[in-house]
């Protein structure tokens, strides 16, 4: 099961004077992940390198900012990936202190200063949802919308033409018991315009 985070969590190390802010917070795509890692380089001019790693919607991404290859982001990818996290941006701030740490100690700095920051986070069990759609008659719109509402469902989108067109998501778990659901209180009256339901 993959979990994501409740909200963003900060660290912060000092290892041979270098300081290491770290960040892990929920982040939904790459092009969000981009916008945090630009105010976080505004934040902090004068910081040495902003190394992060990224594992949303499947894809994975990790920068090193610098710091030589695998020694940062691709370890702190690691540290996502063993932890089961997904739509999870973990962030190193780095102020370089004027001793060099080598490969080995730049790979244990920003995997602790993720790791530490976990330490203090909520995880969410990550629930896979699905959308589906249905055309439903006129006269059973009402009883539709309270099947939906009673089952937890989302409403996304109601079009009205010459039937009306639900679409809706809930969790991928429970897709099959209320599609068998609603069949029977609408009495087979219910059409699912996308055959993989």
């Amino acid at each position: 099961m993959s979990f994501t985070l409740q909200h963003a969590v900060h660290s912060e190390i000092e290892i041979k004077k270098s300081r290491f802010l770290g960040c892990v917070e929920p982040m939904a795509d790459r092009e969000s992940a981009l916008a945090r890692i630009a105010a976080l380089k505004a934040a902090h001019p004068a910081a040495a390198h902003v190394c992060w790693a990224l594992m949303a919607g499947g894809h994975s991404a990790a920068n090193d900012d610098g710091e030589p290859s695998g020694t940062a982001g691709r370890p702190m990818l690691e540290v996502l990936r063993h932890q089961q996290l997904e739509g999870v941006l973990a962030s190193v701030v780095r102020y370089y202190g004027g001793v060099k740490l080598g490969a080995g100690g730049l790979v244990r700095a920003y995997t602790d200063s993720v790791a530490s920051a976990l330490e203090q986070a909520v995880r969410l069990p990550l629930i896979r949802q699905r959308q589906l759609r249905c055309l439903v008659p006129y006269p059973l719109e009402g009883r539709l919308r309270r099947l939906l509402q009673a089952a937890d469902a989302q409403l996304l989108t109601v079009e009205h033409g010459t039937a009306v067109l639900f679409s809706f998501s809930l969790a991928e778990t429970q897709c099959a018991a209320l599609v068998a659901s609603l069949n029977e209180a609408c009495h087979g009256q219910l059409q699912w315009p996308d055959s993989d339901r």
